[in-house]
């Protein structure tokens, strides 16, 4: 794939990958390269490879970019609907507190997974941190 540089053209050996398709595989909680192997061992642990296909994730830097954009969106929904509630009913303090926080938890932590396997598939489509055979070694002085 030849792609413009500011003095030329370079030429980049690595095939392009579907962002789509991987993100929608890692949300899915799945191999981003196949679609069969399991992403996570655990609850948000990735798995050091695929089991199907040898694909090596342990390097993915997903960091903190789930968390937020779990509270990104469960934010907007919660506040939302409280403040549609707020409009339509007439309840006390308690009674939103009783209801919208058990839904904040629960929208929380049901979707911290899908999306940090959604940011791990964007890792591997772009070749990010690692996924493209390179290491990802930080910069200490850029400007050097």
């Amino acid at each position: 794939m030849e792609q413009q540089a500011f003095g030329g053209t370079r030429t980049d050996p690595k095939p392009a990958r579907s962002a789509f398709e991987a993100m929608k595989r890692g949300f899915l909680g799945r191999c981003p390269h196949c679609g069969e192997g399991k992403l996570f061992r655990a609850f948000l642990k990735t798995a050091d490879h695929c089991s199907v296909c040898g694909e090596e994730f342990h390097h993915h830097r997903a960091d903190d970019l789930p968390a937020y954009l779990v509270v990104v969106v469960v934010g907007h929904i919660v506040v939302g609907g409280f403040m549609g509630m707020e409009a339509m009913t007439d309840w006390p303090a308690w009674l939103h507190l009783a209801m919208w926080v058990p839904i904040t938890l629960i929208m929380s932590l049901a979707l911290v997974g899908p999306i940090k396997g959604a940011v791990v598939g964007l890792q591997w489509a772009y070749y990010m941190h690692g996924f493209g055979g390179e290491s990802d070694a930080l910069e200490t002085h850029p400007e050097l």
